[in-house]
């Protein structure tokens, strides 16, 4: 007996399609009586020609003319409700997405290509593409009324109708691979100003922005071409198409005038004929000319649904107990998130709750990339980080954020009061706040500020020195006294008197029972540790207590230069 079939994980841009889609059904039975509807002038026209006219009945037009208008009511009345429903499915999928794909480009530190992706969706959804799309399918309805008013007529809106149709195939095989390859070129010249931008001080400073500005115009123009090429041939098409529709309307009113002549038919059944295959035709047209953001829609939609993936939602895992410090690497092998090569390999150390690590080793040696996997913003390629015996990467980071503390090598501020960068940007505990600012040394600085605590920090706290940076960036690490504590070169831009208050931080901390990690290279901050790990090209090349292990590590940096002279003195 055959296994049955896994059921689809569910995930929140799943959800948020199939509520979309839920409204775009309710929206095109409205737009089967709006088509229906849409027949009024050809049939109050039809009417006036060949029954007004000719029996010259005063009551027969105004009865007409009424009913029209009753019709025409209607049609105004159910596009505003087709419109209001576009615009609230519109308004409902940004708040299902909106939060959580901010949510998800921040945790993945990525640029905000998923949040432009979500706009455009959005747009396509709710604009005037959708309802051609949707108004496209009835254009069977409209041959078929021509069809009834005469079959040649009818065979003419038919033929008219397939050459819309290849037209519009012809408009997306052709546009498709350009439109693609322009879309992945003009996101990667987006992606190569914005990481430019961060780095606008050092860009002004060393006159690299010629340089930068060449290779930024080489993917932008690259990337225009390719959409300039894709457009080119989409206008083609739909100059085409809006040739064809007009030839097909001359044709039907030129047939339809022989057909008079011949007494097959009347002047009102040849312009009613033109009227409705005009209508039938007008929504293929539209979507030939909006076809490129049909494909830009297309395209985005597929990048979020690969963003998102199978999986569901963080906030469906359940609820943990709130971590006490333990650490624990077991076989950890792990790098950035998308790269193929492993920058740390085998960890596997622990650490009880309480405990100081110091980690030295010289620079790319993987140190940071261990400080990432230990807070848990890298998972691990293979094994696994324990905090408090479970996997880290169980936790919502909703949950676990607030009992872990993380000061990463480039500190970024944001936009917002230094008590709000402090507190993280939740509630303020104004206790928490000073508190976190005096364990950092912060305190008195902040206060020396214009505002102190209320001060508005700039775009990533251009406004204040690296070492105000640094301080404030501590006591949001400090902010509550979380149970792990992970301090990546803490002491960077700092004095000695910073540094000697972050070495009482520490000491404070680890009498509280607090886990902490500190990465630096200066004996003054790892002699406050309780054990020292030395890391050489991405594994541990030694680890134990600081007593034991310091000693070593300065007996190599003394012999080191020591070598170097006597080396000279051999030329």
């Amino acid at each position: 007996m055959s296994a049955a079939p896994a059921a689809k994980i569910d995930s929140p841009f799943r959800r948020a399609m199939d509520g979309a889609r839920a409204t775009l059904r309710q929206i095109t039975f409205f737009s089967f009586f709006i088509n229906l509807l849409m027949l009024t002038s050809s049939i109050y026209m039809l009417q006036v020609y060949d029954r007004v006219l000719a029996s010259r009945s005063e009551s027969t037009l105004l009865f007409l003319t009424l009913f029209a208008a009753a019709c025409l009511i209607t049609l105004a009345a159910l596009e505003v409700v087709r419109s209001r429903l576009l615009v609230r499915m519109g308004a409902r999928f940004d708040a299902q997405l909106s939060g959580q794909v901010f949510t998800r480009t921040l945790a993945a530190g990525r640029n905000g290509e998923a949040l432009r992706d979500l706009d455009t969706l959005r747009g396509f959804l709710t604009g005037a593409q959708i309802l051609s799309l949707l108004d496209a399918p009835w254009m069977p309805i409209y041959v078929a009324l021509v069809y009834l008013l005469h079959p040649l007529l009818g065979h003419v809106a038919l033929v008219g109708a397939i050459v819309l149709f290849a037209l519009g195939l012809w408009n997306e095989r052709s546009t498709r691979a350009p439109l693609a390859e322009a879309g992945g070129e003009l996101a990667a010249s987006t992606r190569f100003a914005e990481l430019s931008a961060r780095n606008a001080e050092a860009v002004r400073a060393m006159g690299m922005l010629p340089g930068l500005t060449a290779i930024w115009r080489k993917r932008h123009d690259l990337g225009l071409g390719l959409q300039g090429v894709a457009s080119d041939r989409a206008g083609n098409v739909a100059a085409i198409a809006k040739a064809t529709r007009f030839l097909l309307q001359i044709a039907i009113l030129g047939i339809g005038a022989w057909l008079v002549i011949q007494e097959e038919t009347t002047a009102g059944v040849m312009i009613a004929a033109s009227i409705i295959m005009g209508r039938g035709l007008a929504p293929v047209e539209a979507a030939i000319g909006g076809w490129r953001g049909f494909l830009h829609a297309r395209q985005a939609h597929r990048r979020l649904e690969r963003e998102f993936g199978d999986s569901a939602d963080e906030n469906d895992a359940m609820p943990l107990p709130a971590p006490k410090g333990a650490l624990r690497f077991e076989a950890v092998i792990g790098g950035p998130p998308e790269a193929r090569k492993a920058t740390v390999r085998d960890l596997n150390f622990a650490l009880d709750a309480g405990t100081c690590l110091g980690i030295t080793g010289p620079s790319a040696a993987g140190k940071s990339t261990l400080a990432r996997l230990a807070v848990g913003v890298w998972r691990p390629m293979t094994g696994v980080v324990r905090l408090d015996g479970v996997n880290i990467a169980d936790w919502t980071r909703e949950d676990v954020g607030p009992h872990i503390g993380y000061l990463p090598q480039d500190i970024e501020l944001f936009p917002g009061t230094v008590a709000e960068n402090i507190a993280r940007f939740g509630k303020i505990d104004p206790q928490a706040t000073v508190d976190a600012a005096q364990l950092a040394g912060a305190h008195q600085v902040i206060l020396e500020l214009p505002q102190g605590y209320d001060t508005e920090i700039g775009p990533g706290g251009f406004n204040l020195s690296g070492g105000q940076r640094q301080r404030i960036g501590l006591a949001r690490a400090f902010y509550g006294r979380p149970a792990l504590i992970v301090l990546d070169e803490p002491t960077s831009n700092l004095d000695a008197e910073g540094e000697s208050a972050v070495r009482q931080a520490m000491d404070a901390l680890r009498s509280g029972g607090r886990t902490v990690i500190v990465i630096a290279h200066r004996p003054a901050v790892l002699g406050g540790t309780d054990q020292l790990m030395v890391v050489q090209r991405g594994q541990i090349a030694g680890m134990g207590p600081t007593a034991e292990v310091m000693p070593q590590i300065t007996r190599r940096v003394v012999a080191k230069p020591a070598a170097e002279t006597t080396g000279a003195s051999h030329v």
